[in-house]
């Protein structure tokens, strides 16, 4: 296919999508719940045809990363995972035509802030095809249309997943152009999303490394929910449990290693070194997680290997971990500030004074207080699913789940006024 090929589907998939999208706003609740279960159901019923596309998906990705590749792989109880959050999606409220606020002004005009949907959103993503049905469902059960554009190592498994997908909104009685899936792997495809397909995309949404964000903020000509890297810090300060702090930072790093809320950098507080910092890098070491510290975390363990400045700004996505003393809470934040990604991080503490400056001075979407980093998950949060975790400030932050993929307007209702 040539580019100009590539092109030419694309701009017809965005008036396709555009079109759906004015249908989805005035979809009821109920039919767009029938399109998910039904979506849920043939997941179940497809399960071989997808574990058998993504055996061939991983047979072709010969380089792929241990980390990659997990995120590509699926099984049984993975899909299960997946229309499990179908099931769950359709069961959360619908978040269109919900009243945000609504107030009288002295002149006796009535105005509601009422949700609405965005329109047509392009999601990006790469490796993850269960990505495929998590973004789909989602932005169907807030009204929009979605062109998904995933990585070319997971084609076939999401173009399995994605089959199920159409046969939920055939059976409600929904145009297969609510979710569209992009199948050619021509890199231009990428270029024309971020351009916006003739104005047809109101939204990009990004999910990916570093070369990705790259190009994404280079290119995009239309908003973008940026979904950075996941430079998780746990810091443990001079007033945590031991042994709670020994199991959510085993929780955080080894859980799974692959995802964004995996913990890449241990920070532990000078007043309790003497008593913590061994038991910890010793747990993680014994765990078969590498970990790479300064002097005084190289002392405790033989093990242990020198981190260096790039160490502290990496998201390893492997069983791999930066560590360092800090002396106390300040140098906690100014770590975190200088090298975090404003994603997720952790502080464990038994003094709540300290948590909640802790809480209140990171300035991450996500912040959490005794408990593990690998929470930082929408279908955790209750949201059913995410399309991914928002860095950015604006408008949306954290998991993005069905009210952040709503917008709004103002609804006035008056009775002749008029303005002086």
């Amino acid at each position: 296919m040539t580019t100009r090929e590539t092109e030419t589907e694309l701009l017809q998939m965005g008036r396709d999508a555009r079109d759906a999208a004015k249908l989805l706003r005035q979809t009821s609740r109920d039919i767009k719940d029938t399109a998910l279960r039904a979506a849920a159901r043939a997941l179940r019923t497809r399960s071989a045809e997808i574990l058998t596309a993504n055996a061939e998906d991983i047979a072709a990705a010969h380089d792929l990363s241990p980390a990659l590749r997990d995120r590509l792989v699926l099984d049984a109880t993975r899909i299960e995972a997946v229309a499990r959050g179908l099931d769950d999606i359709a069961a959360l409220p619908d978040p269109v035509d919900r009243e945000l606020a609504r107030w009288t002004r002295p002149n006796g005009l009535d105005i509601r802030r009422i949700a609405t949907p965005i329109g047509v959103i392009g999601i990006i993503y790469e490796s993850r095809p269960n990505v495929t049905a998590d973004a789909g469902a989602l932005c169907l059960k807030s009204g929009n249309a979605v062109i998904l554009r995933g990585g070319s190592e997971s084609l076939r498994s999401s173009l399995a997943i994605h089959a199920a997908l159409e046969a939920g909104l055939q059976k409600a009685g929904l145009p297969k152009t609510a979710i569209q899936l992009i199948r050619t792997t021509d890199r231009a495809a990428v270029g024309a999303m971020l351009k916006g397909l003739n104005g047809t995309i109101d939204l990009i949404v990004p999910r990916g490394g570093k070369s990705l964000v790259a190009r994404v903020d280079a290119e995009a000509r239309v908003p973008v929910f940026a979904h950075l890297e996941g430079l998780v810090h746990v810091y443990v300060d001079r007033d945590a449990d031991l042994a709670k702090a020994v199991t959510i930072l085993r929780n955080s790093k080894l859980r799974r290693t692959s995802i964004c809320g995996a913990a890449e950098t241990l920070l532990v507080d000078r007043a309790c070194a003497p008593t913590h910092l061994a038991p910890l890098v010793t747990m993680l070491l014994d765990a078969g997680c590498a970990v790479r510290g300064d002097a005084e975390t190289q002392a405790v363990d033989p093990r242990v290997t020198p981190a260096t400045e790039d160490d502290w700004s990496r998201e390893y996505l492997d069983a791999i971990i930066s560590a360092r003393v800090v002396d106390g809470l300040e140098s906690a934040l100014a770590h975190i500030a200088r090298y975090g990604s404003h994603h997720t991080d952790c502080i464990i503490t038994e003094d709540a004074k300290t948590a909640e400056r802790f809480l209140r001075e990171v300035d991450s979407a996500i912040v959490i207080h005794n408990a593990s980093t690998q929470f930082a998950d929408g279908g955790e949060f209750g949201f059913g699913g995410e399309i991914g975790i928002a860095t950015g400030r604006m408008h949306a932050r954290g998991p993005v789940g069905l009210d952040q993929l709503t917008t709004f307007k103002y609804c006035v209702h008056g009775n002749g006024q008029v303005r002086p």
